[in-house]
This record gives structure tokens, C-alpha cells and sequence, in this order.
């Protein structure tokens, strides 16, 4: 029975194949058709449209009566006889045609018969309504402006399979009115980040996406080559370090949106290319960035949805501040039920990692670990999955921390925060470490860590370190990931879903 279905899902994929060759075999051949008769559309070079589709509706009792030119993607065609009704796309969504031979004439209409789905038109005429109350054009003349020669998804199926939607986005966003919405909210939510910084007089800046070291993150770089250098170059993994060095520089108050780059795996919170945002701001703390993080998270929302309470994936998530509070230790007690205060020794730690089952989440050999990695491997076991409304995860082992101030009262931790929704991070913050000598010290730790085998360990940069002795003021500092604050704002279930072109495996 297997092999028959197979068979059979085979020659339907045969027949379909099949039918598809023929359409754009038909399509080709009203191209030819066209420039014989010395009517090549894609000679046409502009067309000079008075209206968008939502102008039309907006500005209906102004424009009804009127004649204006609008142009779009040709979605839907019902002509019997000598009338009927089409729909065109453009940007801003439908507007319905009404074509009748009295008013274009029979060649015209004959030609409108012939027009594919796909195509794109050009059309003027008079605005007007249906007897059914939509508002529409009722049209005098229209012009082919591009001739579509592949086939789109039939309309009632649409684009559904997620690998096509994400290979030919060009398609998905043809066929899908909510693929389309999710990537105009998208534009609004960055516009938004802006005006809020903007707004207090932060400074947008550019840093290098190649460096000489990869830094600021722990993470894999991507390698490339510079040929007028002769040296190797890495696509930054973070903004972290040249904006610190804008800091000692004076800049005081900085942030640079825009992509980074991190050679690890794929899923649906993983890029390898994607956008973040980094934030620094002088004489400020890690209490400071906190308060910037859930003011500037809330405005956003606010800004974009009208209010701070999102649905996701059916869990109403609230980002009003004041989100909650937590410190590492704290959440691991609360979701483990294991008190780190009383494990006094590494090796006491190493057998609570036994026991608790979390080798997977080391980075290492479990005899080169400390309290504090094993503290972060229970934590992102155990307490992480529960850490669903906004919440900051405070006071990150120094281990796992090597650019962030320890704490004055317990020098063993730091003054790090990281801001976790449904589960995921969101936000990285720091009091910035200032003091070069210790900063360097944290490197080579770093660098020992890369020879026990942990690859996405910091490289030294003594440039940065040069920066450091020249003096940087106490620093508050802060990266949000852009692509999963969106998710979270406009209902994506995968952060394929809110990146126009995903990074994907080339087909054969």
C-alpha cells in the first residue's frame, strides 16, 4: 500500500509538473504574441500613477467622480461577456477594477481576457462604489506593464509550505497579506527603537563588520580574506568594543543597529546573520540599563500595537514595566531547588551537575569547571523554560562574564542582566568593566578557555585594552536582539518568520 501511494503522490507530482511547463509555455507565447505586435511591456520604463490603492479608499469622498491612474499586480479577474470585475495588489493591499466593452472597446477587452494572473497593470479611470458598497475604478484605459511568465500558488491554497515561503519570499509576500503586515510592522518597530533613543539624545553610529579579532560575544565568527591586506578578517559578532572605544572618545551616549554574524547552528531563535541593537551610555550602571530596556520595550509596543499586551503564540505576555526581577542564584533555588549559597566549593558544584544531569549545557570538561559554570548550565536547565513574562536574570558568575564590573559586596559575581520573554533572551546588559588591568587578566582566562576547547571563548584585543588605559568612564551597556523582540510583537513562531531572506541550505 505504501508503494502505491507513492506512486500516486509521484505522477501527481509528474501531472503537475507537467501542467506548470504548459502554463508558461501559454504565458511565453502571449509574450511573443505581444512584442509581434510591437507591444513589449518590458519596454515600458514608468508609469505615472496619481494613487495608491489606499489613497483611493482613504480620500473616496473627495475622488468619487474623479479620474486617476493606479497601478498593480493583477490578483483575480472575473469577466463574463462584456463586463465584469478584477482585482489589483499593490503596497498597500486590493482595489477592485470594473471593465465594460462600452467604455475600453472590444480590442481592449479581448486583450483584458488574455491578461494572466501575475501580471502587472496600469490603470486609469473613475472612482466610484458598487451597488454593494466597495469602493472601486471603474476603468477608461489600462496598459501591461510587466507580463508574468511563471504561474502564482493557486489562490486558495496559497504559499504554505514554510521552506518554499522562505526560499521565494518574493512569492510569499504576493500571496500572503499577513507575511506582508509582519514585515511593515517590522519597519515600524525599528523606526520606533529610534525615535525612542533619539529621543534622549543617543548617538547612531557605524562600526566595522570586518575586524582583525572577533570579539565582544561568545560566539563562532565567519573567516573571510582580505586580498589587498594579506591577513584573515572576521564578520564582527558584536558592536561591543568599537562602541566602547566611541565612549572613551566622549561620545557618552551611543547605540548602532544593524547585523551581526555567528557561524553556529539554525533553528527557530538562530541566524547566522541577524540584526541586533547595542546600546552605551556613560556614568550609568546596570540598574540604568534595566530601566532603559523595559521603558524602551514598553514605548515600542506602545507605539506600534497601542498597548503593552501581546499575544504569542497564545500566552498574553505584559511588558509594562516594572518587569520582574531575579537574581541567577535566586531563579536556580526557586526552579531547581538547589542553594548555591551553600555549595561552598567547585567540587561540591561538580557533583550537583552530576546529579541535576546538566553536562550537555558545559562547555567543557566537567573536572574544568567552576561553581559559577555550572551555576549557569542549572539555571538555563532548569529555570529558563519558566521565565515567561518579562523578567531580568541579575548578577551573572564572573566566569561567564568577561567584560562586565563585579560586584563591589561579592566579587565572585557581576553586574549582568539578562532579560528573558516565554522562555528565550531577549537582552544582554552590563555595568562595563573599566579597569584595564583586570580586563586584561579576563582575557587571558579567555584564552586558556579556548585552549580547554571552548571555540566561541573572547580573543584578546589590546587595542581595546590601549582604549582602556586612556581612561572610559563608568558605563552602563546593553544589546537587544531586534529579530526577537519582533517576534515577539507581531506573533512569529520562528525567527525565519520576521527575516525577509533567512539564511538557507542552497537546493540542487
Amino acid at each position: 500500500m505504501a508503494n502505491t501511494n507513492e506512486e500516486l503522490n509521484q505522477q501527481e507530482l509528474q501531472n503537475l509538473e507537467a501542467e506548470y511547463n504548459e502554463l508558461m509555455k501559454q504565458r511565453l507565447a502571449k509574450l511573443d504574441d505581444l512584442r509581434a505586435k510591437g507591444q513589449d511591456p518590458f519596454l515600458i520604463t514608468k508609469y505615472d500613477r496619481t494613487h495608491t490603492s489606499k489613497q483611493v479608499k482613504d480620500n473616496y469622498e473627495e475622488l468619487e467622480g474623479k479620474d486617476v491612474k493606479v497601478a498593480g499586480r493583477l490578483m483575480t479577474k472575473r469577466i463574463h461577456g462584456k463586463a465584469g470585475f478584477a482585482d489589483i495588489h499593490d503596497r498597500y493591499g486590493k482595489l477592485q477594477l470594473y471593465v465594460k466593452i462600452d467604455d475600453i472597446g472590444e480590442e481592449k477587452l479581448k486583450a483584458f481576457k488574455t491578461l494572466d494572473i501575475g501580471d502587472i497593470i496600469g490603470v486609469e479611470g473613475t472612482v466610484f462604489k458598487t451597488k454593494t458598497g466597495e469602493i472601486s475604478i471603474h476603468v477608461k484605459d489600462y496598459i501591461l506593464l510587466t507580463k508574468s511568465l511563471r504561474p502564482l500558488p493557486e489562490k486558495w491554497h496559497g504559499l504554505k509550505d514554510p521552506d518554499l515561503r522562505y526560499r521565494q519570499r518574493y512569492v510569499d509576500l504576493i500571496m500572503n497579506q499577513d507575511v506582508r503586515d509582519t514585515f511593515f510592522k517590522r519597519t515600524q518597530i525599528i523606526r520606533a527603537i529610534r525615535k525612542f533613543l533619539d529621543d534622549r539624545d543617543f548617538i547612531e553610529v557605524e562600526t566595522p563588520v570586518l575586524s582583525p579579532i572577533a570579539s565582544g560575544a561568545a560566539a563562532r565568527p565567519f573567516i573571510t580574506h582580505s586580498n589587498a591586506l594579506d591577513i584573515d578578517l572576521y564578520l564582527r559578532i558584536a558592536t561591543e568594543l568599537y562602541l566602547k572605544r566611541l565612549i572613551v572618545g566622549g561620545f557618552e551616549k551611543v547605540y548602532e543597529m544593524g547585523k551581526n554574524f555567528r557561524n553556529e547552528g539554525i533553528d527557530i531563535r538562530h541566524n547566522p546573520e541577524f540584526n541586533m541593537i547595542e546600546i552605551y551610555e556613560a556614568y550609568a550602571d546596570y540598574n540604568d540599563m534595566m530601566e532603559l530596556t523595559e521603558n524602551l520595550v514598553a514605548f515600542v509596543c506602545q507605539e506600534v500595537l497601542g498597548t503593552t499586551k501581546v499575544n504569542y503564540q497564545g500566552t498574553e505576555i505584559d511588558f509594562a514595566p516594572p518587569w520582574n526581577r531575579l537574581t541567577m542564584k535566586e531563579a536556580v533555588k526557586k526552579y531547581a531547588n538547589v542553594d548555591f549559597d551553600e555549595i561552598k566549593t567547585d567540587e561540591e558544584a561538580r557533583e550537583i551537575a552530576k546529579k541535576l544531569n546538566v553536562l550537555d549545557e558545559l562547555k567543557k570538561e566537567l573536572k574544568d569547571c567552576t561553581k559559577g559554570d555550572i551555576l549557569v548550565a542549572v539555571f538555563e536547565t532548569y529555570a529558563e523554560k519558566h521565565l515567561i513574562q518579562p523578567t531580568f536574570i541579575l548578577d551573572y558568575p564572573v566566569e561567564v562574564s568577561p567584560l562586565t564590573k563585579k560586584k563591589p559586596d561579592d566579587p565572585m559575581f557581576t553586574e549582568r542582566f539578562e532579560a528573558y520573554v516565554y522562555g528565550r533572551e531577549i537582552a544582554n546588559a552590563y555595568s562595563e568593566l573599566n579597569d584595564p588591568i583586570d580586563q586584561k587578566e579576563r582575557f587571558l582566562q579567555q584564552l586558556r578557555e579556548r585552549e580547554l576547547g571552548d571555540d566561541e571563548a573572547y580573543m584578546m584585543d589590546e587595542d581595546f585594552i590601549n582604549a582602556l588605559e586612556i581612561g572610559m568612564p563608568p558605563t552602563g551597556g546593553l544589546g537587544i536582539g531586534v529579530d526577537r523582540l519582533i517576534m515577539f510583537l507581531t506573533d512569529s513562531y520562528s525567527i525565519r518568520d520576521v527575516i525577509l531572506f533567512p539564511t538557507m541550505k542552497p537546493t540542487k
